[in-house]
């Protein structure tokens, strides 16, 4: 039986490079989520102008 060493025992991975795939899926991803942030952000924005608006409109009077 081969003696265990700390260096045979525990072996060290190499980290894969990273593929075209990769690269094209982490930039995609990366876009995807600062455009899901833009559009929560101009949600918000427009969530708060029409509250705002609401809140300075008078009410209709009910007949």
């Amino acid at each position: 039986m081969a003696k265990l060493t700390k260096s045979s025992l525990f072996k060290t991975q190499i980290p894969k490079a990273e593929t075209a795939m990769d690269k094209t899926t982490r930039i995609v991803r990366k876009m995807v989520e600062e455009e899901a942030q833009q559009r929560q952000a101009k949600i918000d924005r427009l969530r708060i102008a029409r509250l705002e608006r609401e809140a300075n409109t008078p009410a209709k009077p009910t007949r």
